[in-house]
């Protein structure tokens, strides 16, 4: 009587491993991360790139799991979140999971309001990143603690609430304009302007247009 051998056992079936793409500019922090993750034998990384449009266009495919995302790519403070919130919005959208050097409550909320579903800084213990990937991949929150009270304090503290107008002055200030340049963008006269700034300075509790810009980017408004 003859007998079949069992099959030689496997670490872990290929369609069970969590599927992640790494999206960084700086090549040492990917290779870096690469070696961490595949420390752990239910996780696969199937690609990193070193731009936020490179991790979209990488994604459409459907193939991937979970996103480690930067926030700040050459310089644009912005482009991971805006990122992010393409990923989120795609057919078939991978978790994404925020890996930064930047904790301020604007990149926090921004992330989190933009669909991430965590949010760890690149001092996290390998563990801490490992077991946050795993999170994200079963769809669960992974925020660590620092983040974490971070955004809870945000939460629980009063916000300024801007009109759109207002809102819209405010942009324009940030980006450069002066407020004959805002008043033509958005085709107003300059004393208007001038009034929607005095709202704005007295709702953010400032009395420059300098002092504006900063606290509204810290209260992610901008």
């Amino acid at each position: 009587m003859t007998t079949t051998p069992p099959p030689h056992p496997q670490s872990q079936p290929t369609s069970t491993r969590i599927r992640v793409l790494i999206a960084d500019d700086h090549a040492v922090v990917r290779t870096g991360l690469r070696a961490l993750l595949a420390s752990d034998q239910t996780i696969d990384v199937i690609a990193d790139v070193p731009e936020p449009t490179a991790a979209v266009d990488r994604s459409r495919i459907g193939d991937v799991d979970v996103v480690l995302m930067d926030l700040r790519f050459a310089g644009d403070a912005r482009a991971g979140v805006r990122a992010t919130a393409i990923l989120r919005s795609l057919p078939d959208p991978p978790q994404v999971l925020v890996l930064t050097s930047h904790d301020t409550d604007a990149d926090i909320v921004g992330a989190i309001e933009a669909g991430a579903c965590g949010y760890l800084l690149k001092d996290a213990d390998p563990e801490e990143l490992l077991g946050a990937v795993r999170a994200a991949a079963a769809g669960e929150s992974a925020l660590s603690p620092t983040v974490a009270a971070t955004l809870m304090g945000h939460l629980r503290a009063p916000r300024p609430v801007l009109t759109e107008r207002e809102t819209q002055v405010l942009q324009a200030v940030a980006g450069g304009a002066t407020n004959r340049q805002a008043a033509s963008s958005l085709h107003v006269s300059e004393a208007t302007v001038k009034t929607h700034l005095v709202h704005v300075f007295d709702k953010l509790g400032v009395t420059s247009r300098t002092a504006a810009v900063a606290r509204a980017r810290d209260l992610g408004l901008v």
